[in-house]
């Protein structure tokens, strides 16, 4: 092909105009294949778009702050502590209540102590650690003085003593005696906690809709907060709820998770319609254990932690007894989305619905030009060339 004809060919290809042409193909199956589509996109919009998703909306997610307060006495008899009666300044350790203000996903922790090992009268002194692998000697060469393992009971003091009457371990310098390495009572020693409460304050915003709200209700008195527990059937709307309903809600076992402790969640799910009522606007309550207790990996099971309680004899000397907790710590999360109507996402999912109906064209099109016996003939209708007759001579005007 020669230059020119080349260029010819550009040139016809970028001047060519196209427009519209209407073409009434009279055929039961192009027909009814083109409704049944237009159908199924108007079904989309209106069903899934509109309806389901609420398309017409506006939507902000929501803003949240939990406080909680536990109650509950809980009475123990040890050969350590004696009998003893636990109330929540006891069982409620404050470094674990974590109030939060933040959006999506927002939690407020609080940990409930269920089971214990404690190592009383501690005092700095010396004393053998406890046998491991590192710590077993056989002589004074064994043990480096001034040694710290990170995963030891102190600082080595460079002497082997007697741990017992068979094993020489390293000496250290400690709290004496140390805590021995044994597993958690079984049963808990705090098996009353299980009916404890717990009291969640839920506030959310929604600052887009200048929208506040609380989980406790309107319709919520001081009388009745003294008295309800949350259930799904007779109390679904109370904020005060006892812990082993909320374990029992996940399909756990609140004695079997006390002895090693562990996580749940507490969930609120705020999910408002604000073109209704805003006495619908009311939270959903699910519970679910987070963390991990698969058998095949039950390496550390469970929540624990240590925390020592401190005195001074008459003499002046310190003393602590060490408490090695296992219990449970709630964790509340706050899901949520409001909505509104507001005109701008509403023309633009009517839009794109419009949009949607001109593919159905595109379909049909497609079908007719390709797949159906007599799609040269429709293809010879719908393509018409008309060559370029320029504007009107002299003559014809």
């Amino acid at each position: 092909m020669s230059d020119k004809g080349c260029c010819d060919s550009v040139g016809e290809c970028f001047f060519d105009y196209y427009t519209s042409k209407i073409l009434v193909i009279r055929s039961k199956k192009v027909g009814t294949l083109n409704r049944f589509t237009q159908a199924l996109v108007i079904a989309y919009v209106i069903g899934y778009v509109c309806v389901l998703k609420k398309g017409y909306q506006d939507t902000d997610t929501v803003l949240s702050s939990v406080t909680t307060k536990v109650k509950g006495i809980a009475l123990t008899n040890t050969t350590e502590l004696g009998e003893r009666v636990w109330d929540v300044a006891d069982y409620i350790i404050p470094p674990q209540v974590v109030p939060r203000f933040d959006k999506e996903e927002e939690d407020g922790s609080f940990f409930v102590l269920t089971n214990m090992i404690i190592t009383p009268n501690q005092t700095q002194s010396k004393c053998a650690e406890n046998p491991t692998q590192a710590s077993i000697c056989t002589s004074h060469r064994d043990c480096k003085r001034g040694f710290n393992d990170a995963r030891g009971d102190g600082v080595r003091t460079g002497r082997c003593v007697n741990y017992n009457d068979t094993i020489k371990t390293c000496e250290v310098l400690s709290w004496c005696p140390l805590e021995k390495i044994v597993e958690p009572p079984n049963p808990p020693l705090l098996a009353d906690a299980e009916n404890f409460t717990v009291l969640i304050k839920n506030n959310i915003r929604y600052p887009k809709f200048n929208f506040n709200k609380r989980n406790i209700l309107p319709n919520i008195n001081n009388s009745y907060l003294t008295q309800c527990v949350f259930s799904r059937k007779t109390d679904p709307d109370c904020p005060i709820f006892r812990l082993k309903d909320i374990v029992e809600e996940a399909e756990e076992d609140f004695q079997t998770m006390a002895v090693h402790g562990g996580v749940m969640g507490v969930q609120i799910r705020w999910d408002c319609d604000l073109d209704m009522p805003q006495s619908w606007c009311v939270p959903r309550y699910t519970f679910r254990r987070l963390d991990n207790k698969d058998p095949e990996n039950n390496v550390a099971p469970g929540y624990n932690f240590r925390f020592a309680k401190y005195y001074k004899d008459s003499d002046g000397t310190e003393t602590r007894t060490l408490i090695k907790g296992y219990g449970i710590r709630f964790d509340v999360l706050v899901f949520g989305q409001a909505g509104k109507f507001n005109i701008i996402p509403t023309l633009l999912n009517i839009g794109a619905g419009l949009a949607l109906l001109g593919l159905v064209n595109v379909i049909c099109d497609w079908i007719v030009l390709t797949l159906m016996k007599r799609k040269h003939h429709y293809k010879e209708q719908k393509y018409t060339y008309v060559d370029d007759f320029g504007l009107l001579s002299n003559e014809e005007t």
